[in-house]
């Protein structure tokens, strides 16, 4: 009777913890949800506007450059993205933004909860790995597939545990929905299966003793081939007695390793023959990425990419610096002191994830999101087996518990989840959903007013072509940067470089600019290519519009060039209309 009282309070106790947990973790990712949006948002509004209307035609309808071949790697994403705007406008955006980064920090606490058994340490993880976040927590496709790679995580460990038919077609669904939300990280969904198959590969070569299957192999060769000679009875006699001590030796091998096994030094490797059933499901997931009306894109995009220079120019793609990452690094440590100065071991497959994803992240700072996100449950397990390393951890365990669960112990939560809140809340009302310092508003409400489209071809920069495609302006790039390259634009011109060779005064701007027939030049006006223009009083550029943070030029050559164009124009016209009439007389 006292022991069911006491499980139906534990009970109690669990499900209050988990709707403590839940309603903190959404109040911190309420917190840490931006207002303001970024460029790639302005686009994949205008670019679902676009598929809704016109269909996938697979060519790019917002820059001026003609013939650019676009793949549209997020096209069902840029769908949803325009549906959601046409009903609530950008505060709809941001308002789904939030879900989404409340359903992610959710689902991170409860993979922790499931793979570790533990929700006190699992609740302190997921605040720690959604605060690594932050910085990605964005209007843009990768939230989405945020959640669906940790989803994925579960399924797997879920499935290795219990080989359930649900899990493994959970498995399939997922890189479907990853090739039409956002095909170009789709190949990642495979890099997260290859830890556990190198695990597996290397426990069965574990497991099989080569130097048995050479010499038994040898023996009874030689056996065979002396019991058909006569006189040989004694030396297949002594062969056979070596043969049996080899079964003899081979059987003290195996139980050095199991006991090797049960008890490694650091690092434990599991023979889950379940591994097997999880390859072939890696091999029907390799086949998702045909269905999407996209073609073999899933395929190609990621390689592509690598192949072009635009992943060495944006900074996202660019090398991490730990020291610039102090809670990065302060993580790193976390680690290497579970690992350095405890008994707690690590299972092969989550030592090649950590590994891995750290190498990831130190490539490439925008890989510092699948860090953050992937090791928060290896780092759950490291901490509670640490717990539970020790003997008298136990008793501190059960004592921590019943304290964290106390008045006391719940109010220094929301103290500490409540500060946390506060210090990413406090400026929110200062924040404008459009950043009018980062993006042209007033800029493009002049130029829709005063300069016709149809002739102009405007020069812009990276960071606000996105803003002003949104608002139907063309532009001469954008945050799109594959689609400005060769590798995908289907074009012999490297537009990516030669906007890189202007806005860091790599080549003279004028060349550029009349390789293009530039009209208008819009940019900031701290940006270098301003500052040459009104150093060197370039009367090639006319002022036409300047605000606190943008200017505009009209290129009088281009201007002149169009004059002479229609002027020689007008001439053959006369001179034709001349000749016809001489033909008709």
């Amino acid at each position: 009777m006292e022991t069911e009282t006491k499980k139906k309070f534990d009970l109690k106790r669990i499900l209050n913890f988990n709707v403590l947990a839940i309603i903190l973790i959404v109040i911190f990712c309420i917190a840490i949800s931006p207002v303001t949006l970024q460029n790639d948002t302005y686009y994949t509004i205008k670019i679902g506007e676009h598929i809704t209307n016109y269909g996938l035609d697979m060519k790019d309808p917002f820059s001026w450059h003609e013939n650019l071949d676009y793949t549209y790697p997020h096209w069902l994403y840029d769908i949803l993205t325009y549906k959601i705007y046409s009903i609530g406008g950008f505060t709809a955006i941001y308002a789904v933004t939030t879900i989404l980064a409340c359903i992610l920090g959710i689902i991170i606490y409860f993979t922790n909860c499931k793979l570790s058994k533990n929700k006190i340490v699992a609740f302190l993880v997921t605040i720690g790995s959604m605060y690594l976040l932050e910085g990605f927590i964005a209007a843009r496709a990768q939230l989405v597939t945020f959640i669906i790679f940790i989803i994925e995580i579960l399924l797997i460990e879920k499935f290795l545990q219990k080989k359930r038919i649900g899990y493994a077609l959970g498995l399939i669904i997922l890189p479907i929905l990853i090739a039409n939300l956002h095909c170009a990280v789709w190949p990642f969904y495979f890099v997260l299966f290859l830890p556990y198959i190198a695990e597996y590969i290397i426990a069965v070569l574990a497991d099989t003793i080569i130097y048995k299957k050479l010499v038994r192999f040898r023996l009874k060769n030689d056996i065979k081939k002396l019991s058909r000679k006569p006189g040989k009875e004694d030396i297949v006699k002594s062969l056979t007695e070596k043969l049996n001590k080899l079964d003899e030796k081979v059987e003290k091998i195996k139980k050095v390793r199991e006991e090797d096994k049960k008890n490694p030094y650091k690092i434990y490797i599991n023979r889950n023959d379940n591994v097997k059933y999880l390859i072939i499901i890696m091999i029907i997931c390799a086949f998702t990425g045909l269905l999407t009306p996209l073609g073999d894109t899933p395929y190609t995009y990621l390689i592509k990419t690598m192949q072009g220079n635009t992943t060495k120019n944006i900074s996202e793609h660019l090398p991490m610096t730990l020291t610039s990452q102090v809670p990065v690094l302060s993580t790193i440590i976390i680690f290497l002191g579970i690992l350095t100065f405890t008994k707690t071991k690590i299972k092969l497959s989550d030592l090649f994830m950590l590994g891995g994803l750290c190498y990831l992240m130190l490539s490439s700072r925008r890989q510092l999101s699948l860090f953050a996100l992937i090791c928060a449950p290896i780092l759950t397990k490291l901490a509670i087996n640490t717990i539970y390393e020790y003997d008298y951890y136990e008793k501190i365990s059960g004592w921590f518990k019943k304290r964290i669960v106390s008045i006391i112990g719940i109010l220094l939560l929301i103290a500490l989840v409540g500060g946390l809140s506060y210090k990413y809340a406090k400026n929110k009302p200062n924040q404008s959903i459009v950043d009018e310092s980062t993006y042209p508003v007033q800029a493009c409400d002049y130029i829709l007013n005063n300069i016709d489209l149809k002739t102009a071809k405007f020069y812009n920069e990276y960071n606000y072509g996105s803003y002003m495609l949104f608002r139907g302006i063309p532009v001469f790039i954008d945050s799109r940067a594959d689609l400005y390259a060769p590798e995908f634009s289907g074009l012999k011109d490297d537009i990516f470089s030669d906007f890189l060779n202007i806005s860091g005064i790599g080549e003279f701007y004028e060349d550029v600019f009349e390789k293009y027939g530039i009209t208008h030049v819009i940019c900031y006006r701290n940006s270098k290519l301003n500052l040459i223009i009104i150093k060197t009083h370039d009367s090639n550029y006319k002022e036409i519009y300047v605000d606190n943070n943008f200017i505009i030029y009209e290129r009088l050559s281009a201007k002149n060039v169009e004059e002479n164009k229609e002027i020689l124009e007008t001439k053959e016209v006369k001179k034709l209309n001349s000749i016809q009439e001489e033909e008709n007389k």
